[in-house]
């Protein structure tokens, strides 16, 4: 089925956000500010030794500089999470919900372009950037799932999403191989490492905040009628009421429920991958990258499959076939030997494979259980646990990493994170939660 020029424009922003995704958050900044932090608190370690000297986190906690990244990423989250209710409150009542993608993506791509001045041991600015990226990307992404339903109708969605996280892997795997080049072959453009990696930084900014412009022109003329009711409403009263209603939607609670776990699972593991890769097997940065590419590019051949699976199945029998992927990549991932790179490499390409389809048919199996008129303040509570804003999974991960200095028991601590979510999605009645959220059922369940 051809896609409309309206979805057509609408795969672009996961392109664009893709790529900071990919090489800023994913890849480069968890040892980069690690490494930053060290050089703050232990200036003068041996290569290869756990720094014991704690930082101040915003002044007030002590944390040891590999603990560092995760604690941030669960501070940002709850930042996120309590601000993006209001994004998506202001958003419902807006007419022109491609300005709010504008505003929000462009202040996201700034942050991750200023990037670029992080060095020395300036690991402070560094944090600070960190928390504005992933609040701007969170309160972005609020808007683009919300558009999802106005472009596509209930057995189009699965298809739709499937297609636009495609099209983001396509999109963040180009980067990403383009910053590996420079990355590699740094020294024979007359650069040295560290500005290799800032120029890296700076390249995943520009390109979010350029590739935006093009969903933000193809979607300006998409109709947005706002009853005079919602228009008017003080935001904090809608979130309010908001709150009161939910409880009319059990089945939309529970699947939050379970997309809490299983995400912040999935999420912790994309998040800490490279920190695991680099500090606990060693790796070096070139390596991760190279296994980065082989995920992404397979996750493009992933998410449509998935799409594809789900079309016969439905989407939660294939989401909850890939949580049982997934448990088998922490357990692989925590036996991995050190040092032994196609075995990181093959484990790449399983992630790959699940990643984008379990979390594209989230989002299209989530967009059918709320109700119209108020998807942008849904996806609100739904992007405060999706991708970026994961924030249990990541303080279990720093937690157990501050209690053990072990980065495999910080990993396999995160199976429960699926065994719960996975239990949880079971339970969860679509047929029923469509229902009551007053949406057409799709053929396929």
């Amino acid at each position: 089925m051809k896609s409309t020029p309206q979805q057509r424009s609408w795969y672009w922003y996961d392109w664009a956000n893709s790529a900071y995704i990919t090489t800023t958050a994913t890849v480069i900044i968890g040892p980069y500010l690690t490494s930053l932090a060290n050089n703050a608190a232990c200036p003068d370690l041996p290569e290869g030794q756990v720094c014991q000297n704690p930082v101040m986190l915003l002044g007030l906690f002590p944390v040891l500089p590999g603990a560092l990244h995760p604690f941030l990423a669960t501070l940002s989250t709850i930042v996120s999470a309590v601000l993006l209710l209001f994004v998506g409150a202001l958003v419902d009542r807006s007419a022109h919900p491609h300005r709010w993608l504008a505003g929000t993506a462009w202040i996201g791509a700034i942050s991750g372009s200023l990037m670029f001045f992080l060095v020395g041991d300036n690991w402070q600015l560094g944090a600070w950037l960190m928390i504005i990226g992933a609040f701007s990307f969170g309160a972005s992404t609020v808007v683009y799932d919300s558009i999802l339903v106005r472009i596509s109708g209930p057995d189009e969605r699965d298809r739709v999403s499937s297609r636009g996280w495609a099209f983001g892997y396509v999109g963040g795997g180009l980067l990403l191989a383009l910053n590996f080049l420079l990355m590699t072959f740094y020294d024979k453009l007359g650069l040295d490492y560290g500005m290799a990696i800032r120029l890296s930084l700076l390249s995943a900014g520009v390109w979010w905040g350029a590739f935006t412009i093009i969903p933000v022109l193809g979607l300006r003329k998409l109709p947005k009628e706002v009853p005079a009711e919602v228009a008017h409403r003080n935001p904090l009263r809608q979130l309010r009421s908001t709150f009161a209603e939910m409880k009319n939607y059990p089945q939309t609670l529970l699947f939050l429920l379970a997309f809490l776990f299983y995400n912040d699972g999935i999420q912790t593991v994309i998040v800490a991958s490279s920190l695991y890769a680099t500090k606990e097997l060693g790796m070096a940065t070139n390596q991760v990258m190279i296994t980065f590419l082989v995920t992404q590019f397979v996750a493009i051949a992933g998410a449509l499959l998935f799409g594809k699976v789900a079309s016969h199945i439905g989407a939660r029998k294939t989401v909850l076939g890939g949580i049982v992927i997934w448990v088998g990549v922490v357990v692989v991932g925590y036996l991995l030997p050190a040092g032994v790179f196609g075995a990181l490499v093959g484990l790449g390409a399983a992630i790959g494979l699940v990643m984008g389809g379990t979390q594209a048919l989230s989002r299209s199996m989530y967009s059918q259980l709320i109700p119209l008129g108020r998807e942008s303040e849904y996806f609100s509570f739904y992007q405060a646990m999706e991708r970026g804003t994961s924030w249990l999974g990541t303080l279990t991960f720093g937690l157990v990493f501050q209690f053990t200095q072990s980065y495999r028991l910080a990993l396999v601590a995160l199976m429960g994170f699926f065994v719960i979510g996975g239990v949880l999605l079971l339970r969860v009645k679509m047929r029923q939660g469509i229902i009551d959220a007053g949406n057409a059922l799709p053929k396929v369940l």
